[in-house]
């Protein structure tokens, strides 16, 4: 393959792309020119042929970090109103070349997982809580395997925070003050209550927030939380 030939079929499609170059995969697709074509043989990576044809790489077709990935995403959310299908995903990418290719979310799991690293960037982010809240349902469902250590079906109820001492609590019940009276007399310093989520899957949202916190659980369902994890919990307010 002759390397002006696929610097022309760059440029080519760069200007039928409203100046932009193609991403390698997309290239690939177009043109039928493979990766064994070019590389090592006159690039060593795709970002030098397309800056040799005389365009800046797309930053986007070059290695992203979790917050170039999820941003575009919580977008994505925020216009369909619900967390992006495969195929929505696609067509984003279809429409729009500056989205990330679908396959680059497979970083961070199944499609849950996904949602709860979604949820997990807009609570650490401003102007995204609309997002968070549309994808914690998602975030919150369990894998099979899950699924059988939770009750079975969906119970409605509430997952609430309590805190005694240092550390909090998280756990699910269908009266909240009688079990915050249950473990006042069970625990050596006094409890309190912090928030509660009523919902209609409380093992589900309880599953969700241990999942959340897990590299904060001390053991069962204590916790050892910062003042940001405690924020978080308290924004939400119903799941249903």
């Amino acid at each position: 393959m002759d390397k002006e030939h696929i610097l022309s079929e760059i440029r080519r499609l760069a200007e039928a792309n409203g100046g932009r170059p193609l991403g390698r995969e997309r290239f690939t697709a177009v043109t039928g020119i493979r990766e064994l074509d070019w590389s090592g043989k006159y690039w060593l990576r795709w970002s030098e042929a397309v800056e040799e044809a005389g365009y800046e790489p797309n930053p986007f077709n070059l290695k992203f970090n979790d917050e170039q990935l999820l941003e575009p995403l919580a977008g994505l959310v925020r216009e369909l109103g619900h967390f992006p299908t495969q195929a929505e995903l696609r067509m984003k990418r279809g429409v729009d070349p500056t989205f990330p290719d679908p396959k680059t979310y497979r970083r961070f799991g199944r499609k849950a997982e996904q949602a709860l690293a979604l949820v997990r960037y807009c609570d650490a982010s401003t102007g995204w809580s609309d997002v968070g809240e549309i994808c914690t349902s998602l975030a919150a469902a369990p894998t099979p395997d899950e699924a059988d250590e939770s009750d079975a079906g969906m119970l409605p109820g509430f997952v609430y925070l309590m805190k005694s001492g240092r550390h909090y609590k998280i756990g699910r019940s269908n009266a909240v003050g009688r079990r915050e009276y249950e473990l006042a007399i069970q625990l050596p310093e006094a409890i309190e209550l912090v928030h509660s989520i009523e919902t209609d899957d409380a093992p589900g949202i309880e599953l969700y927030w241990h999942q959340r916190f897990a590299d904060r659980r001390l053991n069962g369902e204590w916790f050892s939380l910062t003042a940001a994890d405690v924020k978080a919990f308290k924004r939400r307010r119903k799941f249903m």
